[in-house]
Formats: C-alpha cells, sequence, structure tokens
C-alpha cells in the first residue's frame, strides 16, 4: 500500500512516508469566526474532513488539528477601523468575544450539518497568546525579527540573505514581490514593504489587546498557526491543509516562521483545497453571486429551483477532487440528488432479504475492492471512488433481478465494502429524501393543481394552494423555468 499525495511544495505527487510509523501528525487552518461560514470554506472543511476519514480508513492513527481564529488581525490598509472583529462588533452592537461565540457556534452546527467529524484538537489563537509572544521572541533572538514602534515584523531581506528562500511555497520571486508591494500595513515602520508582522501594537481604539514585551498589542495572523501546529504537532509533522487562497501570504508566511525559528522545513507535505465558484462564476458579495450554506439546504436563496439535503450537497462535492474547481449551480445539484438517491437506493437494496449468496460469484469482489482503494491511495481520488461505487451499484441490481450470482462470502465483503466507501470515508448519510421521492410527487401533483387552476384564472384556488402549503412550512417559489418550492 503507497499513498501517494499532490505535495504543493514540490508540484508534485510524492509517496506518503510519516514522520512516525502508522500516525499522522495534521494541521487544517480554520475559520475566521466574524461572520456565518461561507459554502467555500464548507468546501474546504469538507475536503480535509475527507482526507481525515481516509487516512483513518487506511489504517493510520491520525491526530487532526484544526484552529478557530479569534483574535483581531488588521485587513491590508492597517486600518484598526477595517479589523475584522472589531468592524463586525460595531456592526452588531456585541462584543468581540461575544461575535466570537456566536459565529464559531454557527461554524460548529454548519459543519455538523454535513456531518464533518471534529478535529482532535480545536485551537484558538486567544488561548495561545503567550506561545505567540514567545516565538516572536525567539525570532528577535534569532535576528529574523526586529521591533519598531512597539510592532515586530518579521525581516523577509535578513531571511534570504542567510539563504533561505521566502516565495518557496508559492513560488514567487522575492525581486518580485519587493518590487510589487508597497507598504500598507506598516505605515513606515518595516524595514521592507514585504515585511509582515508578527505582533502589531495595538491603538487607543483598538478593542483586543494583551501585554507583550513591546506594549499592548495583539498577535500578527501568521504566527498563530505556527505557535499552535507546532505546539500540539511539533517542529516538523506531517500535512498541512487549507485553501488555496492560503498559499500565499499566509503558508508562506509559516514556511518562513518554522524554517527561522526551528532550522527546518515545518511540514513535509502542504495540501490545498480548490475554490468553489457558482454558475461558472466565483461567488462574491459583491456581485450577488453568493450564497450560504444553509441557505442551499433550506432552499431560501434565489439560484436554486429547491432545497437540497445536506448529504446532497455533500455527495455533489465530493464528486470533484479536492485540488480541482468545483462549480455548483441548479442543474448540477439535480444531478448531485439523482445519483445520490440511486446510490442510496442501491445501499438500502444490498442490506434488504432481496440479495441473496449463492455458492459462486459471477462478479470480481475483491478486484473491485482494490480498485476503490487505488483511488484513495491516488491523492484521495474521490471521484474515481464514486465510479467505482457505481459499478457495484450496476452489480446490486443484476443481483437483486437475479442476473448476476454472488457467494455469501463476496455478499458480505460487498456488503462491508459499500458500507465503509459510502458512510465512512465519503462521510454520506442516509436520508428519508434519497429513499422516498413520495413528497416531491405530492407537491408536483399539487403545484400541477395550482397551474391550471391559474389557467383557468380561478385565482382564488391557486392562491389557495399556495397559502396553505406556506401555513405548512412549504413555499412555492415561481420562476421563469417553472414553480420549486422550499421547505422552512
Amino acid at each position: 500500500m503507497q499513498l501517494k499525495i499532490y505535495n504543493s511544495l514540490s508540484g508534485e505527487k510524492e509517496i506518503f512516508h510519516p514522520i512516525h510509523d502508522n500516525s499522522v501528525g495534521m494541521y487544517v487552518c480554520g475559520p475566521t469566526v466574524y461572520s456565518n461560514v461561507h459554502l467555500g470554506n464548507v468546501r474546504t472543511f469538507m475536503s480535509f474532513d475527507f482526507i481525515y476519514r481516509t487516512l483513518m480508513f487506511l489504517g493510520y492513527k491520525v491526530r487532526y488539528v484544526r484552529n478557530i481564529t479569534d483574535a483581531g488581525h488588521l485587513t491590508d490598509d492597517g486600518n484598526v477601523d477595517n479589523d475584522r472583529f472589531v468592524k463586525q462588533s460595531r456592526l452588531e452592537k456585541l462584543e468581540p468575544m461575544e461575535v466570537v461565540q456566536k459565529y464559531t457556534v454557527d461554524f460548529h452546527k454548519v459543519l455538523d450539518l454535513f456531518n464533518l467529524l471534529p478535529p482532535n484538537i480545536e485551537p484558538t489563537a486567544t488561548g495561545h497568546i503567550l506561545e505567540q509572544i514567545e516565538l516572536t521572541k525567539q525570532l528577535i533572538e534569532k535576528g529574523f525579527a526586529y521591533e519598531s514602534n512597539g510592532s515586530v515584523y518579521f525581516d523577509v531581506l535578513e531571511y534570504n540573505r542567510r539563504g533561505l528562500n521566502y516565495g518557496e511555497l508559492s513560488r514567487r520571486n522575492i525581486e518580485e514581490l519587493f518590487a510589487n508591494t508597497r507598504d500598507l500595513d506598516g505605515q513606515g515602520e518595516k524595514k521592507n514593504p514585504q515585511d509582515f508582522a508578527l505582533w502589531k501594537k495595538a491603538s487607543p481604539a483598538h478593542i483586543m489587546r494583551w501585554n507583550s514585551p513591546w506594549g499592548e498589542g495583539f498577535p500578527g495572523w501568521h504566527i498563530e498557526c505556527t505557535a499552535m501546529s507546532t505546539k500540539y504537532l511539533g517542529e516538523k509533522f506531517d500535512i498541512h491543509g487549507g485553501g488555496m487562497d492560503l498559499k500565499f501570504p499566509h503558508h508562506e508566511c509559516e514556511v518562513a516562521q518554522g524554517k527561522a525559528c526551528n532550522g527546518t522545513e515545518p511540514v513535509n507535505y502542504w495540501m490545498h483545497a480548490n475554490m468553489l465558484t457558482m454558475n461558472g462564476q466565483r461567488m462574491s458579495k459583491s456581485t450577488g453571486n453568493y450564497i450560504l450554506p444553509m441557505e442551499l439546504v433550506t432552499g431560501d436563496n434565489d439560484f436554486f429551483e429547491k432545497a437540497f439535503d445536506p448529504s446532497v450537497v455533500r455527495f455533489c462535492f465530493m464528486q470533484a477532487h479536492y485540488r480541482s474547481v468545483l462549480d455548483i449551480s441548479n442543474d448540477a445539484m439535480l444531478a448531485a440528488e439523482k445519483g445520490f438517491t440511486r446510490l442510496m437506493d442501491a445501499v438500502q437494496l444490498l442490506e434488504s432479504d432481496k440479495i441473496v449468496g449463492s455458492t459462486v460469484s459471477s462478479i470480481e469482489v475483491d478486484g473491485w475492492q482494490q480498485r476503490c482503494t487505488d483511488a484513495l491511495l491516488d491523492d484521495f481520488n474521490s471521484p474515481i471512488l464514486i465510479a467505482h461505487l457505481f459499478e457495484a451499484v450496476k452489480w446490486i441490481y443484476l443481483l437483486a433481478e437475479k442476473k448476476e450470482t454472488v457467494s455469501a462470502d463476496d455478499l458480505q465483503k460487498l456488503k462491508r465494502s459499500m458500507h465503509d466507501y459510502v458512510f465512512e470515508v465519503l462521510g454520506l448519510k442516509k436520508t428519508e429524501r434519497a429513499n422516498d421521492d413520495k413528497l416531491d410527487q405530492t407537491l408536483q401533483i399539487l403545484i400541477d393543481l395550482r397551474n391550471q387552476a391559474r389557467q383557468a384564472r380561478n385565482f382564488e384556488l391557486s392562491d389557495q394552494i399556495r397559502d396553505r402549503l406556506k401555513a405548512e412550512g412549504i413555499e412555492l417559489k415561481d420562476g421563469k423555468e417553472g414553480t420549486g418550492y422550499s421547505l422552512s
């Protein structure tokens, strides 16, 4: 068994060699909890949930660490008014830590909804201020950082002077970085525009602040992950994951901090999940091409004609490789729902008494199992795994029709493997909606009756059907392509 992982650091698939036999240390950058978790975040965390599940399925003991960013940090312009937590606390008229609690709870609820396993350790940035201060002190002592007007910056030029390579992860040229960077954050405090903050001096207006050797302030964004990952996984660990958008500058800065402080590459395998788009365009609040996870699940949105069960959403996401861009649309979700329902119906049929063991097998279960495992070993290839599962779906229906045979031993292997791959590895869950389409059929009948009433200009009956359904928590949504519904 040779697991291969695409390593962002080398740009190649590499055979996975854990630092400790059969054990894996994995750190994934968690959310910044100042607002509702968005669907793109869910895609990233779901990708690493699948990777976590796969590693355990392959027999590894995994320590999975995923942080919570709950300390204030500035945006690029260095303006305290743009600190995400301060800004949100003013908008909602809450204390910053009330904002943190509100959106941390939302984050956990959403991930539970999509059946993500919790990490083994979930540290918070505010719970590790001392570790971040200590790490900053070490970088100053080693000559890789300097204090300026109560703030501390990492010296990128000095890092490169010592033969190290800032830009190795994102493959950026240091000279180009310096030429194309303006000093927005340091406001004249930095030696070099590309230097990044390890600790920032708090202005009188800044709410979130802690004592430090350099005065009251708060940690930089990048230092928190280095402090927490090394505390729980060591100075060098196996896997560091996150979204593609974090590769630069966040992960690049983590590489530099780890090498500068400990003299070694901090991570053996860097893994990055790709982005999520909707209707072929990047999701963005400013353009209106944006949807929250709960809006997709409840149907309370203007993009999708109906609500979709969380397991259907998960199945849709798993149909794309974690390194590929995933685009969701109404048609894609409907197709995913159809595929998910067929898969679940087959699993239910396999577990029923309609398929019984025979003396011989006309299907090759062992070879199929190996193909499924090979897909997982090839950089966690979920779409290939799903393709192999639908090979088994065809067998299941043929077995039920007595057109194929399976031995008693192979039947048990098939049952066990289908359960493991579908529920334990892909993380799907059985749903009533997947096994029973009577609700959809009944509602379609009522929608058809309402449309007939409208065509006959019997608006009283049309409105009565609409209002009675709404009173039962079912809202009809009329659109160009017909009438859909959402459940409240």
